[in-house]
């Protein structure tokens, strides 16, 4: 099968992994970027104070987000985007966080997703004294991007995955994700089947 996969990235209001604010989305196929999309998010109602810190990073404000459409309306069009592809995100464990946490939030079902982490890849291919994104990405010959905007970095992360690929002569992210040892991950209802079947109903008693 062919290098298939959805970069993922999201900038936050604050610390709360439900004030969503941004989103970037880059969709491979073939071993190619082939579409990009990106929008801002308003972030539910008590999540969405938005922090000198985290603006001074992404340099996204209250103001930008006040008109833009909330999580429930906008997840059915990144959901569209992704159209059941693996999501792949740099320390993805943030991301799908994100996306767990907000839909839990403004009262929607998890999604179910399939992700890779492109931090723990980058781990497995490059000798580094750095695997933050920036760095990761130089070594994909992926550079000068602004860091912090979402559609960039989703950019950068498929950018490392890529070029890991070819590194190891993976031919989807299946086979990517077996040679280098890093585990495939899920969120939604299905991790939660998939976690009930290896611990027992018990574990969720």
């Amino acid at each position: 099968m062919p290098l298939e996969f959805t970069a993922i990235d999201f900038e936050t209001a604050n610390s709360s992994s439900a004030s969503a604010c941004s989103v970037g989305l880059v969709k491979v196929r073939d071993g190619t970027v082939v579409d990009r999309a990106g929008w801002l998010i308003r972030p539910p109602y008590g999540h969405d104070a938005f922090l000198e810190w985290n603006t001074r990073i992404h340099g996204i404000t209250a103001d930008d987000c006040e008109d833009a459409p909330d999580w429930a309306t906008q997840l059915p069009k990144l959901l569209a985007f992704a159209d059941g592809d693996h999501l792949v995100a740099h320390n993805a464990g943030f991301d799908m966080g994100v996306i767990a946490a907000t839909s839990t939030a403004v009262g929607v079902v998890v999604p179910d997703f399939r992700y890779v982490c492109s931090l723990q890849l980058a781990r497995r291919t490059y000798h580094l004294d750095s695997y933050r994104l920036p760095v990761a990405a130089m070594a994909a010959g992926f550079e000068d991007f602004r860091h912090h905007d979402a559609l960039a970095d989703a950019e950068a992360c498929a950018a490392i995955v890529i070029h890991a690929a070819r590194r190891h002569e993976a031919g989807d992210l299946e086979q990517l994700a077996h040679i280098t040892r890093v585990k495939v991950g899920a969120i939604g209802p299905v991790a939660t089947a998939e976690r009930a079947s290896v611990h027992g109903p018990m574990a969720f008693g």
